[in-house]
């Protein structure tokens, strides 16, 4: 069998792999598969001619002593090194494409990237297309409320790339709290070029984030550059996320002020940091504003917390008072009175007995 040196020439030269490392990859494919002959010689080797290209197995042989004599070219019948040499190199040029994948796309590892969705092959998966591969959003990095169809165009936040025993696997998230730091960057000129600076950002995918910055230079409002004008930044970072609410808060170096403007959309009349190990800070709010400021299902203290790393305790400014129903207070005092005079029934009669007790028996 001969192989084309030329042309294995000038593909190492095309896919940049060094010459003699694709012909050892060769021998080593036909070496491999002859020695699993049942008659094979155990010495036997492939051995490709660099001149002419013939590829032959050579099989040294050895006197009773052990000393090396000769060697012999052995061809098996039915052995088709051809075939061999072929799948071979199909498979080093696999292995090559998915190298220069893996690298290509490493480099977006903690980055944002757009792909379109395709229609997958487990309903579990979303399969999205980012040209020379395909991406995958797993199951827990998936929006639970996100639907998407084949052919729309989303961007994702790119979590890892490996290479995998089916080739290259590039694990995307919608989830990412860096999801939407990346957003923001992207639309944000002022961002890139570290005028404004975003501190951090916590997020509850799919429902709420709060996100905070700073400005690094005199007059300028990191806020409003987020929000844009006539709030289309802010806005186009909402659509793609499809309608999750974004709340930006100013951030400060003093916890008490970071905490109080992390609540926002709640006023806070005062925070005071009670505790600076624990970073316990103790906030008062309008009492109209307690649920507003707890939010729902305590999310939005949640995010604050999450955001400042502080312990928030939240107080109304003044004692809520119960609203009770006429007929409900009603029944609250018949109840009251019904074990008032139970208990004192229960009094009355431990005191009789204890006087019958105490009194002198008759002999």
């Amino acid at each position: 069998m001969s192989v084309d040196v030329d042309s294995l020439i000038a593909l190492t030269i095309e896919k940049q792999i060094p010459l003699e490392k694709m012909i050892s990859f060769l021998e080593n494919a036909v070496t491999e598969k002859y020695r699993e002959l049942p008659d094979a010689y155990p010495q036997g080797r492939a051995v490709l001619n660099r001149d002419n290209g013939e590829m032959t197995i050579q099989c040294p042989q050895f006197d009773e002593e052990g000393k090396y004599s000769h060697t012999i070219t052995d061809a098996p019948e039915g052995f088709n090194i051809d075939r061999i040499v072929r799948k071979e190199i199909k498979l080093r040029m696999r292995q090559q494409k998915d190298a220069e994948i893996v690298e290509e796309f490493s480099a977006n590892v903690g980055d944002v990237i757009s792909g379109v969705v395709q229609q997958g092959r487990d309903e579990n998966l979303i399969y999205v297309d980012l040209g020379r591969w395909e991406g995958v959003i797993p199951q827990n990095e998936q929006v639970p409320n996100e639907k998407f169809v084949h052919g729309q165009r989303i961007k994702a936040y790119v979590v890892e790339v490996k290479q995998g025993e089916k080739g290259p696997e590039i694990t995307l998230s919608r989830t990412h709290p860096q999801l939407v730091r990346t957003l923001f960057a992207l639309e944000v000129p002022e961002i890139k070029s570290n005028v404004v600076e975003v501190m951090g950002v916590a997020r509850e995918a799919g429902a709420r984030t709060k996100i905070s910055v700073r400005a690094h230079r005199a007059g300028v409002s990191p806020k409003g550059a987020l929000i844009g004008p006539v709030g289309a930044r802010a806005k186009a970072v909402t659509d793609e996320l499809n309608g999750e609410k974004i709340d930006i808060v100013d951030y400060s170096d003093k916890l008490e002020v970071y905490v109080a403007n992390a609540l926002a959309p709640s006023k806070v009349i005062s925070s005071e940091v009670v505790d600076t190990e624990t970073k316990a800070v103790k906030v008062v709010v309008p009492d109209y504003q307690l649920s507003l400021a707890i939010g729902k299902d305590g999310q939005n203290a949640r995010l604050a917390a999450r955001l400042t790393g502080a312990k928030i305790d939240i107080h109304p400014d003044k004692p809520v008072e119960r609203i009770i129903k006429p007929s409900k207070l009603k029944e609250m005092e018949e109840k009251a009175a019904a074990e008032e005079k139970a208990a004192a029934e229960a009094a009355a009669q431990a005191q009789l007995s204890e006087e019958l007790a105490s009194e002198p028996t008759g002999e």
